[in-house]
């Protein structure tokens, strides 16, 4: 495995801690923990603001709390159409969502690769719940898209 992908997964590790009400060095004190709980599959806004918002933004402006302990901001998920000549590239969204970027312009990706942890977190569930995740969270995400 490259030293890229690892710290990939690194990183993607510390934010679904960070999701899951773990504790993380430097946390506030009196900070309340969340338990962790699973996200309704069904739910693209629910997964939307449990596994993208804290990177993403609440609204996908790429300003959400993580983001001072990334190299560098996550895009403006809210443009995706307007930089795909006004049509939102629901294709390169659910391709990211499963295998990660290969934009490699702030070091390495800094996004944690959601297929083989959404197909990790339901591996007692039918296969299809992973894909059904991927698909409900891509089409929340064209939701977002500015006019």
């Amino acid at each position: 495995m490259s030293t890229n992908k690892l710290a990939g997964f690194a990183l993607g590790g510390l934010l679904l801690l960070a999701v899951d009400g773990a504790y993380l060095p430097g946390q506030e004190k009196g900070t309340t923990l969340v338990p962790r709980r699973d996200s309704d599959p069904t739910s693209g806004a629910q997964m939307y603001k449990d596994y993208c918002a804290a990177c993403h933004g609440s609204n996908g402006m790429g300003n959400g709390p993580a983001v001072k302990f990334l190299k560098a901001a996550p895009p403006d998920l809210r443009t995706l159409a307007q930089r795909n000549a006004g049509r939102f590239p629901a294709d390169h969204v659910t391709a990211v969502l499963k295998f990660g970027t290969a934009s490699h312009a702030h070091g390495t990706s800094d996004m944690p690769v959601w297929g083989p942890v959404f197909r990790s977190r339901d591996r007692s569930a039918e296969q299809n719940v992973a894909t059904l995740r991927i698909y409900n969270l891509t089409a929340f995400i064209g939701t977002l898209q500015l006019k």
